[in-house]
Order: structure tokens, then sequence, then C-alpha cells
């Protein structure tokens, strides 16, 4: 793939559809944040349940497994654009409704529960949706630097968001919400104003075999199941974040701020890598790139896990958000162009759900192993068990390792053997 060097780190945004999507994704993403935060605070504030804050992400999460077979044919049927528009405004009647239980002072368990299981299908529709139309937005050389951007963008709403989500609460909920209503809406808004873009469409009726084509595929396609099980298994054994009030209370003593800058380093070095990336992408050997990100990524994981002394606590996050991004920077990519676009609604979500399984499985991983055996030990296996999953898997894909360039592949269509 030719990608000019620094005076194309800009390259995405040449591309009006894509600025225009980028604004909305960010202002989306930054809500959602807000609203996390201030449900979490709300919620315990009324409840003093500690059980009920967990289910929370739970509830969210559960629509996207229920819904895999339906929402990745809905991207790949239907315009892209429109379901990302409906999906933001979906968002915003959410926002609406908490902003009312929040006025009218019936926040309860289970109205919230209610709204969030709404909350939670919208975003079922909205990850494949949103994975799937941002390469119909630019072309095929400026796809690697327009997923550094994305990377970029959902990492600064990481970070900023809960400060900003905090803040705003302790001004009190109806701003909190208010203010995620704003941006909910403006996003939705920002949607609608894309052109609508060029897409392939299978034509075949739906049945079982057209919607159980993602899976096919992923099994089918060694890139794309060697580069979406990497990070299921990666992160899955990496789960140091949800142990990260253990580790700021009880080993680092540093408090509520201290635990503000551990949750913010990983993002902090993400965001580092990632313009960095979009500065000066990946050119040749991408695939072993990948692999050492994972690898890095372990690494910090592992010495987080062994430190006693802030200041290299935070550096060792910073380092593993940084792997990380380098592994999704080249994963996304791979996934991006070795997926025909008549499938790619239906590969994404199932990718959706790996993420956001591994990102549940491995809190609960690191939880439950941390009771057993203390939050250290659970680190530091992670960790290991990080390192050897890179080792393990550039063994069982070799074809995934020995990608060398950015670059799609001959294939244009989708394989005969996936129909």
């Amino acid at each position: 793939m030719q990608v000019n060097p620094a005076e194309d780190r800009f390259a995405a945004f040449r591309h009006r559809s894509y600025t225009l999507f980028f604004c909305a994704r960010f202002l989306a993403a930054f809500a959602t944040q807000i609203i996390s935060v201030a449900v979490g605070w709300q919620m315990y504030e009324v409840t003093k349940s500690a059980f009920l804050l967990g289910m929370i992400g739970l509830v969210q999460f559960l629509p996207a497994l229920i819904l895999i077979l339906v929402t990745g044919s809905v991207t790949d049927r239907y315009n892209r654009r429109a379901i990302v528009s409906i999906c933001l405004t979906i968002s915003a009647l959410c926002a609406a409704a908490l902003l009312l239980l929040t006025i009218s002072g019936t926040f309860a368990p289970l109205p919230v529960f209610i709204v969030l299981v709404v909350f939670g299908i919208e975003r079922a529709f909205m990850g494949p949706a949103v994975q799937s139309l941002a390469p119909n937005l630019v072309p095929e050389k400026d796809l690697a630097n327009s997923f550094a951007w994305n990377a970029s963008s959902w990492q600064t709403a990481s970070i900023i968001g809960p400060v900003a989500g905090g803040l705003l609460y302790g001004l009190g909920p109806v701003v909190a919400y208010s203010v995620a209503l704003a941006f909910m809406v403006s996003g939705a808004a920002l949607v609608y104003t894309i052109p609508k873009p060029a897409q392939r469409k299978a034509g075949e009726p739906t049945s079982w075999n057209y919607i159980l084509a993602g899976f096919k595929f992923i099994r089918f396609e060694k890139v794309v199941l060697g580069a979406i099980s990497l990070d299921l298994f990666a992160v899955l054994l990496g789960g140091a974040v949800a142990l990260m009030p253990i580790f700021a209370n009880d080993i680092l003593v540093l408090g509520p701020l201290g635990l503000g800058m551990l949750r913010a380093a990983p993002g902090a070095g993400a965001i580092a890598m990632a313009l960095y990336l979009a500065a000066f992408p990946i050119k040749h050997g991408s695939g072993l790139k990948m692999f050492v990100g994972v690898a890095i990524f372990g690494l910090g994981t592992l010495i987080f896990g062994l430190s006693e002394t802030a200041w290299l606590s935070i550096v060792a996050l910073a380092i593993m958000g940084a792997g990380d991004m380098i592994s999704v920077y080249v994963r996304e990519t791979l996934i991006a162009l070795w997926t025909p676009d008549e499938v790619r609604g239906r590969v994404n979500a199932v990718n959706s759900v790996f993420i956001g399984a591994s990102n549940e499985l491995g809190e609960f991983r690191a939880g439950t192993m941390a009771h057993f055996v203390g939050a250290v030990p659970a680190v530091v296996i992670g960790g290991i068990g990080t390192l050897a999953v890179s080792l393990i898997w550039a063994g069982i894909f070799p074809q995934l390792r020995k990608i060398d360039t950015l670059d799609a592949p001959e294939r244009a269509a989708v394989p005969e053997a996936v129909k």
C-alpha cells in the first residue's frame, strides 16, 4: 500500500465523508463514556448495591451476543449509513429517557435497566455498522490511516470521557445526561449529512447460509480467524484494568487521584502510538509487528503486576496501551482488507461480540483469579499468558505472521467455499 510519509498523516481527512464520520463517532463515544460514568455513580447512590453495578455492563453486552446472527446480516443487507444514523438517534432517546427519569425523581433499577437494554440493542447494531461503514468512506490506500485515527478517537474519548462524566456529574446528573444527549444528537446529525457511500450488497435471499456466512468466512479465511482469535485470547488473559482499584489502594497506595492516573495511562500510551502510526504507518512486516504488539502488551502487563512503584506502574500501563494499539492498528486493517464488502457486516458482528466477550470475560477471569490467589499473581499470570499467546498464535497462523504490507488481497469476492 502506497502511503506517503508524514505529510499524509491526515490522508483520511482529505475525504469529507470520513471527516463527518470521525466527528460523529467521537461525539458518540464521548457521550457513551459520560453516560457510563453517570449511570454507575447514580445507581450506586440510589441502591448502594455492587451487584447492580455489575449488572449495568452485563445488560448492555448480552444484546450483542443474543443478536449476533441478526446484526451483521442487517449491516450487509441495508444502508450502513442509515443504520448508524438510526442507532445514534436511539442513543439520544436513551439519554433523554435517563434525563427524564432523573428530573422526575423516578430513577430506579428496573426502568434504568430497561433503558440500558435498549441502549445495548442499539450498540449491537451500531458496532458492525460503524466498523463496516468506515471502509466505504475512504479509498484502500488511506484505509490504514483511517483506522489509526479511528483508534485514536476512541482512546481519546475513553480517557477524557470518564473524567468529563465525573466532573459533569459533580454538577448534577441532569447536567451529565443533558451534555450526553446533546452530543448524541449532534453525532446523529453529522451522520445524516454523509453522502450515501458505495456498498456492495449480497444478492442472495436471507437464509441460514446467508446468516452464518460471517462465521463460515472467519473459519475459512485463516488471516481473519487468526487476527480475531489473537485479540480474544490476549485480552482475555490480560485483564489488568479490572484490578486497578486494588493496586491503587492496597499496593501502590495512591488513592482516587492515583487510580485515575492508572486508568488514563493505557489510553495515553495508545493515543501516542496511534498518532505515531498515523504519521508513520507500518509499511513492511505488518503481521510480525502485530504479534510483537501483543507481546509488548503482555510484557507491560507483567511489569505492572510486579511493580510496587507508582511511576513504573504508570509507564508499564502506557506500554500496554502502546502495544495494544500496534495490534489493533494491524488487526483491524487486515480484517477490513481481507473481508469482502458483501459479508463485512456479518464478520464485524462476530468480531464485535468477540471483542466484548474478551473484555467482559477478561475482567471476570482477573477478578476470579485475584479472589483465589491475589491481585498480583492474577496480573502476572495474565501477562505471561499473553506473551505465550503471541508466540503460539505466531506458530499456528504462519500466513498471518508472514503478511508484509497492509495491501488488499487479490480476491474481491466471497470465496465459493463460504457460500
